[in-house]
């Protein structure tokens, strides 16, 4: 299983704070946006991850993550030199996922709760086809929205609908099967010329082969798209992390802990970072494990 994070698009909806920086550079509390879906893709055990983005931004994601031999992963970057849609990522990864299924989360999406590891390990265990995720809101018509069946198979994706078919909205997480890339090249772009990931969800369904992983009670989903959402975000990670004394998206700690580097790769993880409150809780993991 190959990762994928799309991390580009101009964010005009934050200017001017993405006026010279990328969206998902920006700090949710105290850590930057991208490490939020990132650790996402460790704990579903993914260890080698494309980073999409644009070409002003991309060499920052590179200065940022380098080739993640520091975590214990591979890291590649392309760049994406307009927005063309999500479903754009399988054409431009296709080379990257090569034969493997792939996993596609994008950069501004944040998730949390103690249910998120066991739902990734559902969608994982679909081997054939897609799963996409539902999480339940009040007010679905702002949403991408997912009708199912008892089984979770997938009846309807209506996007904004006027009257919805269930309060499940879609997020940005998506696990496909290896079809996925030929798929995405043969979508026509929608009217406002982009592929859209809608599309290729259409074409499961259509093949009898899309799934939905349900995120329930006691999980969160936060999209970070307006000032106010990342104010929300930033609010809500400070909250957790105050009030338990463990970090949200902590991608070392994640790290360690799926095996993928050791204590003494951690602790100099934390060293580096060590002026930094995020350093010292590192370093603190150190000695609790002794």
């Amino acid at each position: 299983m190959k990762g994928i994070i799309l991390a580009g698009g101009k964010g005009t909806r934050l200017y001017p704070n993405t006026k010279v920086v990328s969206k998902q550079l920006l700090p949710i509390y105290d850590k930057p946006m991208i490490y939020y879906p990132l650790s996402i893709l460790l704990l579903a055990g993914i260890k080698e991850i494309l980073i999409i983005s644009t070409p002003e931004d991309l060499p920052k994601y590179k200065e940022l993550l380098g080739n993640g031999e520091r975590i214990g992963v591979k890291f590649e970057y392309i760049v994406q030199t307009a927005p063309r849609g999500l479903a754009d990522a399988f054409i431009l990864g296709e080379k990257f996922i090569g034969k493997d299924s792939v996993c596609l989360v994008l950069g501004d999406n944040i998730f949390y709760g103690g249910g998120i590891t066991l739902a990734l390990k559902e969608a994982l265990n679909n081997k054939e086809g897609a799963t996409i995720f539902g999480y339940p809101v009040l007010d679905p018509k702002s949403f991408g929205v997912v009708e199912f069946d008892g089984n979770k198979n997938v009846i309807s994706i209506e996007e904004k609908p006027e009257n919805p078919k269930s309060n499940y909205a879609v997020p940005g997480l998506y696990f496909y099967d290896n079809d996925v890339i030929e798929i995405a090249k043969n979508v026509k772009p929608s009217t406002r010329g982009e592929i859209e990931i809608t599309s290729v969800n259409n074409e499961y369904l259509n093949r009898g082969k899309l799934k939905v992983s349900l995120l329930g009670r006691g999980m969160a989903w936060l999209d970070t798209g307006t000032v106010s959402n990342m104010l929300k975000a930033s609010m809500f990670v400070e909250t957790v992390q105050n009030q338990q004394g463990l970090y949200i998206a902590c991608i070392e700690e994640i790290a360690y802990n799926q095996g993928f580097i050791t204590k003494e790769q951690l602790k100099k993880c934390g060293e580096e970072l060590s002026s930094s409150e995020y350093g010292k809780y590192i370093l603190n993991l150190c000695k609790e494990e002794k």
